[in-house]
């Protein structure tokens, strides 16, 4: 990839800012709630393709729109793909695992549209103090 000004330059470093923000502390810039779906190899060998396009038209049945899905790589936690992290703004991220097509059908109609955590399939629980 070649940057031809500083123009391009800047928006790669504010797209850069932006993802490492959500990272760090689970904020959107733009208000959009992401889904980081772990599609390194263990994740793909456990389901996570399956995993994704349930997300994809669950997401797509609610007509939801300020909801991004991303492909990512492992996530740490081989044992317990196919990994969703849930991304919420002005919220702790959250980090389900063994998420099947059914529970990523869950996480939309449960957590993301019920604001309920599915607290069998947390594997991550940072919005509890102590």
């Amino acid at each position: 990839m070649t940057i031809k000004s500083l123009e391009e330059l800047t928006k790669i470093r504010e797209k850069a800012h932006r993802q490492v923000m959500l990272r760090e502390n689970g904020v959107s810039p733009e208000g959009i709630t992401e889904l980081m779906v772990g599609m390194a190899t263990c994740g793909i060998a456990a389901g996570a393709r399956d995993t994704l396009n349930a997300l994809l038209q669950e997401i797509e049945a609610q007509a939801m729109e300020k909801v991004r899905v991303i492909q990512v790589g492992c996530l740490g936690y081989c044992h317990s793909e196919p990994i969703v992290q849930v991304n919420v703004p002005g919220e702790e991220p959250v980090l389900y695992g063994n998420v099947d097509r059914q529970r990523a059908r869950e996480i939309i109609q449960k957590h993301l549209l019920g604001g309920e955590f599915l607290d069998n399939a947390i594997l991550i629980n940072t919005f509890q103090k102590g």
